[in-house]
């Protein structure tokens, strides 16, 4: 039997407001426990909630980003279940009308342009957290996290693989923070991530029983949840078993799902429109202006690339992958007027280095102005692609040295004189005379041997492009 693995992800994005969605309580994360906490996420009696317009604001641009549909009429809901960290015994959440539905989202995975479609997104309320460290076996509840405003991004199951999920998840991520609404901090659940995940024969048109793995806050944790999962389904179904509908919980120790709960129905939370609440009627007024608060998105700004600086297509998704490396890139490339090397380094050595050393790209410190100097160097000669990695191996670790000290200090600076470089040349001949016979034969390889010899004399200074034009005139 040949499996098909159906995937749709429901993603929780929390909004970068300073206040909550319902109250004017602090959304700052790391507070101590309960600290902000207000009546009304307390749920003491008599209190009403007051909407957020920052949230609605927010919820606007996303849906303009993934060229959805805005409904102009939202109203809120009562989603009921107990649960010890959210005293009120219902979420404030949106069932029938959300802000925004039927979006989508371009992905880029195994090296293929993909378009996701969201579903929907809309707004809610987070609930608490129970913490369990440190308090001998007892769960304490800290209401901080409570009422701090979220978009749940729900997209359709069209994603096909993990690796699919995973790109459709940094795609998003890349999205909500490239517009300023939200930090991405995965590790304080800033971005949580709901996987429902089944499998089907292949061919089979109806979805399988599916399963929701909750809660996890990594690209690496959601790959390898999913990955578990699909497995685990196909055996149950290949010994004759049934998948059971379950939320489940992801062990990243163990590396391996678990069932949490038996998976709800919408009607088992018995939605209903909250009374405290008023419909929200999004104005022309309000549409227009986020519209004019919006930046340039990233597909249009790798156009824009590709454009200005000649940047392929793929270095450009790239470069847009976040808007601080869009940025970076711009600066470096604007500085140096060479945007294609800029692109090359920045994919590549520089893209490397940062992954070995641990660092996000705002804290290399080789800086974009830096990154610019080096490029400069390249395209005026002064360095070889050999040198140049020997430079930027330098400015690597001397972060305040400036690109003509560094090739000062190690003496990085490319030959280009004829006559020198004619007389490793003619060196180089006197003494290769059956690599010299094979080029002749019409074996190109000898000639890059031949090369090889005359760099590697030179100590890698001599300009290889002038080394080899002159072997070819020197052999004819």
């Amino acid at each position: 039997m040949t499996w098909e693995t159906v995937i749709g992800l429901e993603i929780h994005v929390q909004l970068n407001t300073k206040s909550k969605i319902f109250s004017g309580a602090s959304t700052a994360f790391g507070a101590e426990p309960n600290a902000h906490a207000s009546v009304v996420e307390c749920a003491l009696p008599g209190v009403l909630p007051v909407m957020n317009r920052e949230v609605v604001e927010k919820a606007i641009k996303l849906g303009l980003a993934l060229d959805a549909k805005i409904n102009r009429k939202n109203v809120f809901d009562r989603k009921n279940y107990f649960y010890p960290d959210l005293p009120k015994g219902y979420q404030i959440s949106q069932l029938d009308l959300p802000i925004v539905e039927h979006g989508k989202l371009e992905i880029v995975a195994d090296d293929e342009v993909r378009i996701i479609n969201v579903t929907r997104a809309h707004m809610e309320e987070d609930a608490g957290k129970s913490v369990h460290e440190g308090l001998d076996g007892a769960t304490g509840i800290d209401l901080n996290r409570a009422g701090t405003p979220l978009l749940e991004v729900v997209s359709e199951p069209e994603m096909r693989s993990a690796a699919e999920a995973v790109a459709y998840a940094k795609a998003l991520h890349g999205l909500v923070t490239w517009l300023d609404i939200c930090d991405g901090n995965m590790a304080e659940g800033s971005f949580r991530i709901d996987a429902n995940v089944s499998v089907r024969p292949k061919g089979q048109a109806e979805f399988g029983i599916r399963r929701e793995i909750k809660n996890l806050n990594s690209f690496r944790f959601l790959e390898a949840a999913i990955n578990y999962e699909v497995e685990a389904q196909i055996e149950i179904l290949e010994d004759g078993g049934k998948v059971q509908q379950a939320t489940m919980l992801f062990d990243p120790d163990k590396g391996e799902t678990r069932v949490m709960r038996l998976k709800e129905d919408a009607h088992d939370y018995r939605y209903f429109p909250d009374p405290d609440l008023l419909p929200i009627i999004i104005s022309d007024d309000q549409m227009q202006k986020a519209r004019d608060d919006m930046p340039e998105l990233p597909k249009e700004m790798a156009a824009r690339f590709v454009a200005d600086f000649g940047v392929s297509n793929y270095d450009a998704r790239l470069l847009t992958a976040s808007r601080s490396q869009a940025e970076f890139f711009e600066t470096a490339a604007t500085a140096s007027k060479q945007g294609k090397i800029v692109a090359n380094w920045m994919n590549g050595e520089l893209a490397a280095a940062l992954n070995k050393a641990g660092l996000e790209l705002a804290d290399s410190p080789i800086t974009a102005l830096r990154l610019a100097g080096l490029a400069t160097k390249i395209s005026d000669g002064t360095l070889s692609g050999k040198l140049a990695k020997k430079a930027f191996e330098a400015m690597w670790a001397e972060p305040a040295a400036s690109i003509e000290q560094i090739i000062e200090k190690h003496g990085l600076v490319q030959i280009t004189d004829t006559d020198a470089i004619e007389a490793m040349v003619d060196e180089v001949l006197a003494s290769n005379a059956k690599a010299i016979e094979q080029f002749k034969s019409g074996n190109e390889k000898a000639l890059n041997a031949i090369v090889g010899h005359v760099m590697k004399a030179s100590k890698g200074k001599a300009n290889p492009a002038q080394v080899q034009d002159l072997i070819k005139a020197k052999l004819g």
